[in-house]
């Protein structure tokens, strides 16, 4: 019988491979309790942990099984979203930001319910852990604006060649698309070849992820994060290049499983 495992700031996490597996009430959790910090989250992340709950609730640590990943070379640019990107990028007053307004950018996640679900998870607590953890450079934002709105957008977080998808919203059609879209051209430059996406839904599966097992994950995650990242996370127009020539793609990675 798998037991939950409870931490206090003292102790480290449990390994992601002692999630409670099928058959329990939570299939994934890792463990509960402590608290969300810098030092706490790098310590999951590289260990492809992510904590995940509500208010009320203690702190809870995921890894599920398997996991949601987006492999760069696979997303799926439709027709229809190229020209969309296109359009955006003609349109006086439209364009990318990186790293302008990430409060706002969290702020903005967190009225959005993922998919499937009511009400948030992106707590006070975890929307000030995650700005002081952009203040140490692990944290970032991809904006969509139109003028002076902001109307959408994601963040996640990276360390070395690892990127992990955190959380998007749209307050125009298709404005997190295009931010996801400028994220997987970036990624493509710095040799980040693939994005968490954590679980599974409908819409992450429409753009080209899938899921892969923990075990393959966890390794990519262990060779990823211990790689050379990119200096500073910039929004640069060329980049778009590698995303509409797909002969400029980067190899897509070995299927698992």
């Amino acid at each position: 019988m798998s037991l939950l495992r409870w931490i206090d700031d003292s102790q480290a996490l449990p390994s992601a491979t002692l999630a409670l597996g099928p058959g329990t009430e939570a299939p994934g959790l890792v463990a509960a309790g402590g608290s969300v910090t810098p030092a706490r989250l790098e310590e999951a992340y590289r260990g492809g942990i992510f904590p995940w709950y509500s208010s009320g609730q203690p702190v809870l640590w995921w890894s599920p099984d398997p996991r949601m990943v987006l492999p760069v070379a696979e997303f799926r640019l439709t027709h229809s979203l190229k020209k969309t990107i296109r359009r955006f990028l003609r349109s006086p007053g439209c364009e990318l930001r990186f790293d302008h307004d990430l409060r706002r950018v969290i702020g903005e996640c967190a009225k959005t319910p993922r998919e499937g679900q009511d009400g948030t998870w992106i707590v006070p607590a975890m929307l000030e852990a995650y700005c002081d953890w952009h203040r140490q450079g692990r944290v970032h934002s991809v904006e969509t604006w139109v003028g002076d709105r902001l109307v959408g957008g994601l963040y996640l977080v990276q360390i070395g060649r690892m990127a992990f998808g955190e959380s998007m919203f749209s307050h125009a059609t298709d404005a997190s698309k295009i931010a996801l879209a400028a994220l997987v051209a970036a990624c493509r430059r710095h040799g980040i070849t693939w994005i968490d996406c954590q679980q599974n839904t409908r819409h992450l599966a429409s753009l080209g992820a899938r899921e892969v097992p923990r075990d393959a994950f966890l390794a990519h995650v262990a060779r990823a994060s211990g790689a050379p990242g990119p200096a500073a996370w910039t929004y640069d127009e060329a980049d778009w290049a590698l995303l509409f020539d797909t002969s400029a793609a980067a190899p897509a990675p070995p299927k698992a499983g």
